[in-house]
């Protein structure tokens, strides 16, 4: 007897204990770095993306990178499902997520359609529209160091028809639709800490788990 996949529509596992080769890249300015550790308390490896006090640059991983050692090619018209357990070290990390535009300044119309924030305590997520037309679609309390289960979907479309979806501990807390969320040239995602409220601190992201796939249930 053959047992079949449990997750079929499984695109890509970013398990940190194959380290950080699993994104296309990291975006991390020296003395922040991305590194990855395992506390054996049974919740397994995880990223650890660690932008310090006073720094104002980004600490990210950005992309995906498949098996065969290249980059996922996305695609317009498709819904694709993000799903990873977050931890923060401050209820005012900043950008942990970012659904962010290829090319440069007039490359792009957006920048970043989708952004996902943790400020003041809270979890926001954010649909930014042509013409930096920031739009909250939901917000939901956030507990600095605790584990929280997100999953993130997002159908793209450069046409204005796309739909958003997120969930946090398994309650869905924003969604959006008639979206643009596909850019001139395309989007691509980002984890980690970017900006922040408040820099007299050390902003810190711990990252398990990421997956994407094709649905909700591919990620949980």
């Amino acid at each position: 007897m053959t047992a079949s996949p449990a997750h079929a529509s499984v695109i890509w596992d970013g398990d940190p204990a194959l380290g950080t080769k699993v994104f296309g890249t990291t975006l991390c300015d020296s003395p922040g770095s991305v590194t990855v550790g395992n506390w054996n308390d049974g919740h397994g490896s995880f990223f650890r993306f660690d932008k310090p006090a006073g720094s104002t640059s980004r600490c990210e991983g950005h992309n995906v990178r498949m098996p065969n050692g290249e980059e996922y090619a996305w695609e317009n018209n498709r819904t694709y499902w993000f799903g990873w357990d977050s931890m923060t070290k401050t209820g005012d990390t900043g950008c942990v997520f970012q659904w962010k535009s290829n090319g440069t300044n007039a490359q792009h119309s957006q920048n970043y359609p989708v952004l996902m924030k943790v400020e003041g305590g809270r979890l926001k997520a954010w649909y930014v529209a042509t013409g930096e037309e920031w739009i909250l679609i939901g917000s939901t309390p956030w507990s600095a160091g605790e584990w929280h289960s997100i999953q993130l979907g997002i159908a793209t479309s450069s046409s204005g028809s796309g739909t958003l979806n997120v969930y946090k501990d398994g309650v869905k807390f924003a969604s959006r639709s008639n979206a643009r969320t596909w850019d001139n040239l395309g989007n691509k995602p980002r984890w980690g800490t970017y900006f922040g409220t408040d820099n007299t601190k050390a902003s810190i992201h711990w990252v398990a788990g990421p997956k994407l796939g094709t649905a909700r249930a591919d990620v949980l």
